[in-house]
């Protein structure tokens, strides 16, 4: 039966290229790939590797869809996902969609035609409802708080999240409190939204539809948010940043506006990545490689389970 080597030989190219190939992945040349493929169809190796995975029923290898690669929270998480597959002797084949339903069905598709033993899902546009079509056919784990007897799940609890920051916030006088996020139809900024409605009810402040600012995912994105912010009038005295990444290109950025942090806007990001602790940005700590690792574990576990992990608000000085 042909092998990689047999392939790579065929193909005039390395164990490593054909590797690549088969893994999808984008740093390969146009040429390269093209005799790879020349070569896969000669011998119909991709044929006779599903008649072994179909005889042994699993192929050891684990889908991963994710929405990108270049952001950190998603970066942390694979990292853990990564190590503990590593460890495991598992094989990763990466589905990163931008957000594009079609590319997450490719996963889904695989899992059904038996490719994949099972799909992680970091995060998605997927309607639940079409996820459950596909549990029949492999485990399927989500990154969200999602508590189903069809799906295992990792998560923290992001009401917990908002309210303790919004009442730490509270608690240090500010009435005024805004916050970001990247989409408005996500399933978590849903959970925000009615978090921070409620926490304005509990404590009797209006509700300003301008203090959400969307859009904001990269360090980039907090310009676009300090704009709209100075706009403002009565402009947020206070904002929960969803990333630690805006909120570091809000503070690199403010003097530039003319706004001073904290005194005259402060400011609490998410995710504590490396960026938080050296610009001293107030944010909560979230355990995101170990949440990687617990994916990992559960998409290979015959049980499924719900796993919460706890956050922890981290003071440094930006409130």
């Amino acid at each position: 039966m042909t092998n990689i080597k047999d392939l790579a030989k065929r193909a005039g190219v390395s164990v490593t290229t054909v590797s690549r190939v088969l893994n999808h992945h984008p740093y390969v040349s146009e040429a390269k790939r093209i005799k790879v493929e020349r070569a896969i169809d000669e011998t119909g190796y991709l044929q006779n590797m599903n008649a072994v995975h179909l005889s042994k029923g699993k192929t050891n290898v684990i889908g991963v869809i994710l929405p990108f690669l270049d952001h950190p929270y998603f970066a942390q998480v694979l990292i853990g996902i990564s190590e503990k597959a590593q460890a495991k002797g598992q094989t990763l084949m990466l589905f990163p969609t931008n957000y594009d339903a079609e590319k997450e069905q490719e996963a889904l598709l695989m899992l059904r035609q038996k490719q994949l033993d099972g799909v992680i899902v970091c995060s998605r546009v997927t309607p639940l409802h079409v996820l459950e079509d596909y549990v029949q056919y492999g485990p399927i784990v989500l990154l969200e708080q999602r508590k189903s007897d069809q799906f295992s799940s990792v998560f923290v609890d992001h009401q917990d999240v908002f309210n303790q920051a919004l009442e730490y916030l509270y608690q240090k006088g500010h009435r005024n409190i805004g916050y970001t996020i990247y989409r408005r139809n996500g399933t978590h900024s849903k959970v925000r939204e009615e978090t921070y409605r409620a926490f304005l009810a509990r404590h009797d402040l209006p509700f300003n539809k301008d203090y959400c600012f969307d859009g904001a995912l990269y360090l980039e994105d907090s310009i676009d948010v300090l704009t709209k912010l100075m706009k403002l009038e009565p402009s947020p005295t206070a904002l929960l940043i969803t990333s630690d990444q805006v909120a570091a290109g809000f503070l690199i950025h403010a003097k530039a506006f003319g706004l001073t942090i904290p005194e005259e806007c402060a400011v609490i990001g998410l995710n504590d990545e490396p960026i938080a602790k050296a610009l001293k940005l107030t944010t909560i700590h979230i355990p995101l490689k170990a949440m990687g690792e617990a994916l990992l574990d559960q998409v290979l576990s015959p049980h499924r389970e719900n796993r919460p992990f706890d956050i922890t608000l981290i003071e440094r000085q930006t409130v």
